[in-house]
């Protein structure tokens, strides 16, 4: 894609913001790990959304935290227990 093209808006911008602003706030609990994890995952390669890309990543070396180890343990949290427990325990809101 060329340098040139408009950025997109991503169509969950708005509630993932609130998410990003609240991991910046706050401590790496199991739950916030997970959310780190899954908002990498959906941001990552989109061309837009540079201002949550880039506060994941700070909030990434907030935590001292490599990617390696967000999914290591990620996988770990996720292999032990329902994260996501209450929250509609079938979520894998990925994309």
């Amino acid at each position: 894609m060329a340098q040139d093209q408009k950025d997109q808006q991503h169509p969950l911008w708005s509630s993932d913001r609130q998410i990003v602003n609240t991991l910046l706030a706050e401590h790496p609990t199991d739950y916030n790990l997970a959310e780190l994890a899954r908002l990498r995952t959906r941001y990552r390669g989109f061309p837009g959304a540079r201002d949550i890309q880039a506060d994941l990543d700070k909030v990434l070396k907030q935590w001292n935290l490599t990617e390696d180890a967000l999914n290591a343990e990620t996988r770990r949290i996720h292999a032990e227990a329902q994260v996501y427990k209450g929250r509609g325990s079938k979520r894998e809101d990925w994309s």
